[in-house]
């Protein structure tokens, strides 16, 4: 079982980011699928959810408007676009699925800074 994030990099503040998480080892199109961060110092955050069909999905109020989720069942990856991107949305971006995988991805670092 593997969860593999990428897409991350150094942008400026207004810009954009498309983050892809590839996942392997399980049958990825029966699982809700999200997208956290880990900023230094703070705790892990949920950012953005989408269910198996992604018919339903969920976003931290924070990123609402300027974040979209998607999945490619298919491709068994989940995609996080960002838009508008702010300082505070430095972070390490990971992925997982519902329920969670003990073993984490490596993450991708974002970093919004001009």
């Amino acid at each position: 079982v593997q969860l593999v994030e990428s897409g991350g990099g150094l942008v400026q503040p207004g810009g954009s980011l498309r983050l892809s998480c590839a996942a392997s080892g399980f049958t990825f199109s029966r699982y809700h699928m999200s997208w956290y961060r880990q900023a230094p110092g703070k705790q892990r955050e949920l950012v953005s959810g989408i269910t198996s069909s992604g018919r339903s999905i969920n976003y931290l109020n924070s990123v609402n408007g300027r974040f979209t989720i998607s999945r490619d069942n298919a491709k068994n990856t989940v995609y996080l676009q960002m838009n508008s991107l702010k300082p505070e949305d430095t972070a390490v971006y990971y992925c997982n699925r519902d329920p969670l995988l003990s073993n984490w991805g490596q993450g991708t670092q974002v970093t919004v800074s001009s």
